[in-house]
């Protein structure tokens, strides 16, 4: 039996937290959430934990600091790992990714380990972003392409869904990145361990509320990670 979880980090989003939770248990109401604020200083913490004090399907965990994206998803995975959940989503708090399409990741999960949701798989379909935006993106995806061999329209996005199994056999503490270069390192770890990898097309509109998060230092140690990545002995399955 299929045991969901969503993994939403957050970061100053008391504008989205209350509503993005409500649109995941309409597209799904029997999986939970689990919210991982890095303690936020606009009000985000006590929100979540008022809502998981309401809803036993949310849950929350406390960073004591800022740590990051990629350190956000590490601790929810562990916790994830250390329940029954099956299947473990990634997904923005800002309704960049919409929850309506969380069912499709779970149909296409049925035949593959790990579904990444595509914003260019079969066309192109982001709403709100400048033309600079998109050519990044595009461009970011094309060097990822180059250098680490894999085959993915869109292997920088972020709205996911493992089985368990591969986060099982990742190991966890040997992934260092934190920025956007995560969901890079993820999928190619992934990916190189043999499991079954599948995109579904989805469609990415940009936040509709508070601030982005992307800055040059990501974009520079996306760079730097994505080549680091082919210096890597090839994982094993654990």
């Amino acid at each position: 039996m299929e045991k969901v979880l969503v993994i939403i980090p957050t970061y100053n989003e008391i504008e989205n937290a209350r509503a993005i939770a409500a649109a995941v248990f309409k597209a799904c109401p029997d999986l939970n959430i689990l919210f991982v604020d890095d303690n936020s200083p606009d009000g985000t913490g006590t929100a979540v934990d008022e809502m998981s004090s309401a809803d036993k399907r949310v849950h929350v965990i406390h960073q004591q600091d800022k740590r990051g994206l990629g350190r956000a998803y590490i601790a929810g995975f562990k916790w994830a790992l250390g329940k029954d959940y099956t299947h473990i989503f990634e997904m923005d708090a800002d309704f960049s990714h919409n929850p309506a399409e969380i069912p499709s990741f779970l149909t296409a999960a049925k035949n593959a380990d790990l579904v990444l949701g595509s914003r260019y798989v079969n066309g192109i379909r982001i709403i709100n972003w400048p033309l600079s935006r998109l050519f990044l993106s595009q461009g970011a995806g094309t060097y990822v392409r180059l250098v680490t061999g894999m085959p993915f329209s869109d292997p920088t996005g972020g709205f996911k869904c493992f089985r368990r199994e591969v986060l099982e056999a990742i190991d966890l503490e040997r992934i260092k990145s934190n920025g956007y270069s995560f969901q890079i390192e993820m999928t190619y770890a992934a990916w190189k361990m043999g499991f079954r990898v599948v995109e579904v097309p989805i469609i990415f509109e940009d936040r509709r509320s508070g601030h982005s998060k992307m800055n040059p230092n990501i974009v520079r140690e996306a760079l730097w990670m994505v080549m680091q990545l082919r210096l890597r002995p090839v994982p094993r399955k654990k």
